[in-house]
């Protein structure tokens, strides 16, 4: 019986979600000012045996916003991570990261967007 319960125990320990994305960085390249917010989404697959769940993403400034999926993902399923920049106010490069924290054995990954704003000519 011991035998038993041991066995049931691995087998559910061995059960983990496993998030892959098809890329971690978009260059998003020259993008104009004046053409306002620009966005990309960022598609994962859950390679592992159990529900993935992301439980957080978070971009290092307010000039860029994520949404996610917030369902859990099972396994072999598709899930997205959209993140949009605002070029308001912004001229020249820029290199911003997100954060994803989930439930996968590596509990944070960091996914990469960066380009360069051409600001809209000023009258003087």
């Amino acid at each position: 019986m011991l035998f038993i319960c041991l066995a049931f125990s691995l087998v559910a320990m061995s059960q983990k979600p496993v998030i892959r994305f098809d890329v971690k960085e978009h260059d998003f390249g020259k993008v104009k000012e004046k053409d306002g917010n620009v966005t990309y989404v960022f598609n994962f697959t859950n390679h592992g045996n159990a529900p993935l769940v992301i439980n957080k993403v978070q971009a290092s400034c307010g000039c860029t916003t994520p949404t996610w999926t917030k369902e859990p993902v099972e396994a072999g399923k598709k899930g997205a991570i959209t993140v949009t920049y605002n070029t308001s106010g912004k001229s020249g490069l820029f290199t911003k990261t997100i954060t994803v924290y989930s439930n996968d054995s590596v509990p944070q990954d960091v996914l990469i967007i960066k380009g360069e704003v051409i600001p809209i000519p000023r009258k003087n």
